[in-house]
């Protein structure tokens, strides 16, 4: 026999009340196995796919995509097949009832025929191709992921490969030249000494009309977006921010680290990067001065005992937070293995609640796109947010001598309800001499 089933919106953490719809992954007439993703749902911590909790056919769409819905509200409706029908069960699987509607109707629509995801985008970008070629399949005829790594898998470009070989056997030390031009940039950047790879470019989502008479298009406010909009609103609303920096020369720190990235990258299989060093610093700077890991609570300051670093981490679409749970327990290369994993994690979309939940002191690496300075929005609720800027060589004065020296800015804000210039200042400085006391006998592990 066949039943009817309510998916409803699971209880992803704890405090979570409700989670709002990304995108459907499946759509009505559509077989879903056991625990196949269905949607993609966004939470105010992280992102997430929802598995179906049972075998059968989507039979309808409860909550569309951007509607937030409350935990335990059902979303969809799946005709689940028991086990008696399990032939026929195989025979739809194969050819679905819905499979011939489904294709006519998007070869009817094209409304969203324009729009293309972030996730798209980059598989176009990788493989070189033009969209305008690929047939979607999705809602309102939207290409989707699936459409295109299809579209590769089928060969359709294989009429391009003989020319593309032919050209890299007559110039294969040319290869780089053959890139497009506006995607070519040198490999080293001299700009700062953080970067020693081309920044990340902004890959959005677009609106592809245009408004009649006026030179201007839309973008689409995301889910993730507005929920960065609303924290970020809450936070400058809420805090009152104050902001103070301080330099600092790690001269030492660049040469620990020139030293030891070839070996370290060998034997961990991963890059060992100036935060690692900087968390580290921070880390027992807050153990002196245990106020700067606190939230406020009205009527009083909670100071957090565990010292878990939220560390931002921005993609083409968002900027989020993971965390480094127990941060002061880790040596130098546990801390690189987990801010690497994290950042893995993060740019996949692979982040779990728990990646997302704990901080209690944010670090930013803004030096990584070649910042000097920069004012932080404080991540709410935590108490401060510290940006490591770009490292950039300079003349300073050193016992009255002039000398070449590797500088970087530390730029702190402060929420002044619960901090004040005198102990920020203090703990700046206590990460300062953290960070100037790295030498060549400094143990990563």
């Amino acid at each position: 026999m066949k039943s009817v089933t309510e998916i409803v919106m699971p209880q992803l953490a704890e405090s979570l009340v409700s989670a709002t719809i990304d995108k459907w992954l499946k759509q009505p007439g559509d077989e879903i196995e056991m625990y196949e993703p269905i949607c993609e749902i966004i939470t105010d911590k992280v992102n997430a796919e929802l598995p179906s909790t049972v075998a059968g056919k989507l039979v309808k769409i409860l909550a569309g995509a951007g509607e937030t819905i409350p935990v335990g509200a059902p979303i969809c409706l799946v005709e689940s097949i028991t086990a008696d029908e399990t032939g026929t069960a195989g025979v739809s699987a194969v050819q679905p009832a819905g499979a011939a509607v489904t294709t006519s109707e998007a070869a009817e629509d094209q409304s969203m025929r324009g729009r293309y995801s972030p996730a798209v985008q980059r598989l176009a970008a990788e493989h070189n191709l033009d969209l305008t070629e690929i047939r979607g399949s999705g809602i309102g005829g939207r290409i989707t992921r699936k459409d295109v790594l299809a579209y590769v898998e089928s060969g359709a470009r294989a009429k391009n490969e003989p020319r593309a070989a032919e050209q890299q056997s007559s110039k294969p030390a040319e290869q780089a030249v053959s890139a497009p031009a506006e995607t070519k940039l040198p490999s080293v950047r001299s700009s700062g000494l953080h970067l020693s790879e081309p920044p990340r470019l902004p890959d959005v989502q677009v609106e592809q009309q245009s408004v009649p008479g006026k030179g201007e298009y839309f973008i689409d406010v995301t889910p993730i977006r507005n929920t960065i909009a609303t924290r970020m609103r809450q936070s400058v609303t809420e805090i009152p921010h104050a902001w103070t920096m301080i330099e600092v020369d790690v001269t030492n720190l660049v040469v620990l680290r020139n030293k030891l990235k070839d070996e370290f990258r060998k034997r961990e299989g991963i890059n060992l990067t100036y935060l690692a060093f900087l968390i580290k610093a921070v880390v027992n700077a807050i153990k002196d001065y245990p106020i700067m890991n606190s939230i406020w609570a009205v009527d009083k300051i909670i100071v957090k005992r565990d010292i878990n670093i939220s560390l931002v981490v921005g993609t083409e679409e968002s900027v989020l937070t993971p965390v480094i749970h127990n941060a002061d327990q880790k040596n130098i290369a546990g801390l690189a293995h987990e801010i690497d994993e994290l950042a893995r994690k993060t740019r996949e979309g692979k982040l779990t609640v728990a990646d997302m939940q704990g901080g209690t002191f944010t670090v930013n690496n803004t030096g990584s796109f070649g910042s000097i300075l920069s004012y932080p929005i404080i991540n709410y609720p935590q108490a401060v947010n510290l940006t490591f800027e770009s490292i950039v060589k300079r003349p300073v004065v050193i016992n009255d001598m002039i000398a070449v020296r590797s500088m970087a800015n530390l730029c702190l804000s402060l929420d002044h309800r619960i901090l004040d210039g005198v102990i920020c200042g203090r703990f700046l400085q206590r990460v300062k001499d953290n960070l100037e006391g790295y030498n060549l006998e400094t143990k990563l592990y």
